[in-house]
């Protein structure tokens, strides 16, 4: 029952699936459950919905709670708390992951499809090493230079799904401002957009540029992740993630991720054709890196 399930997040999530199904078939509410557990109705409910891990324990008194003979059921359902309880690759990066953003790391690579707007910055899975370190050297919060280095191991680490045989579909539209924000000098910003139009190449990436002559848009309000899932039994069909100086926010409200999905696809609309935004990609190489060539030397 653990197979497939690559990550700890998504073997909670898997877990908590599960186990509520029992719960209901036993005909319990939440919180008949809880109370027979000892519990808090929070504690049942975040382990239902794989927001935290469970022990062993825990889960053989749940079985025994709902009744569930069936040895094979009790054996998969437990290996799956051992397996959920296992520490991701990003763990050693724990000191310097923001808050929150660890159970991102655990969805993204489950993701099928990703979309995202941005209107500042190019998406951290789309950025190169020197772009990402200009940024991560402009935090407000003075840092280390060993924590930026770790920090922009962890950005680079986290491409890796990109390459992966089974890649998500990644769809990124991005203000005109991205385009013309000079990020790390012209240089690094030549370099970013180069890559860019790489990206946007590749048959799972799709890379549109909202046009400043659009006007108004949904995006004003800012940027937003859109992860979509395979599995709608293991995880809401569509999850919405925003990120802001201190933290990760995320929406799963079925209501409030119909707001992000059409407000994406308003903006997927209003954006440059795909080629078209290759185009302005180009153009805009071209203009940095004369930029870069006829910069006074130190």
């Amino acid at each position: 029952m653990a197979a497939g399930y690559t990550s700890p997040t998504a073997r909670r999530r898997r877990l908590g699936v599960e186990l509520r199904l029992l719960r209901e078939k036993a005909g319990l509410t939440g919180e008949e459950a809880a109370a027979r557990m000892s519990w808090s109705g929070s504690k049942l409910s975040r382990i239902e919905r794989g927001q935290v891990s469970s022990n062993s324990d825990d889960i053989r008194d749940l079985l025994e709670l709902y009744g569930v003979t069936d040895p094979s059921i009790r054996q998969a359902l437990i290996l799956l708390a051992r397996e959920s309880r296992r520490r991701g690759w990003w763990h050693v990066y724990g000191d310097v992951i923001p808050e929150r953003f660890d159970v991102y790391l655990g969805l993204e690579p489950e993701a099928c499809t990703l979309r995202f707007y941005h209107g500042q910055l190019v998406p951290g899975l789309l950025q190169t090493r020197e772009y990402a370190l200009s940024l991560l050297e402009t935090h407000p919060v003075p840092v280390e230079p060993h924590e930026i280095s770790r920090r922009l191991e962890l950005r680079m680490r986290r491409q890796q799904i990109l390459a992966r045989e089974d890649p998500p579909h990644v769809w990124a539209v991005l203000d005109e401002a991205v385009v013309h924000r000079v990020i790390g000098g012209p240089a690094v910003m030549a370099d970013q957009l180069r890559h860019l139009i790489r990206m946007s190449e590749l048959p799972h990436i799709t890379v549109q540029v909202l046009p400043f002559g659009r006007g108004a848009h949904p995006g004003l309000d800012g940027a937003f992740n859109i992860l979509e899932f395979s599995e709608p039994e293991v995880y809401a069909p569509r999850l919405v993630h925003t990120e802001n100086l201190t933290g990760s926010l995320y929406i799963e409200k079925a209501k409030e991720v119909r707001v992000y999905s059409t407000a994406f696809e308003h903006l997927r609309a209003a954006a440059l054709h795909p080629n078209e935004t290759r185009a302005l990609l180009a153009e805009q190489e071209e203009r940095m890196r004369s930029l870069a060539e006829s910069a006074p030397e130190d």
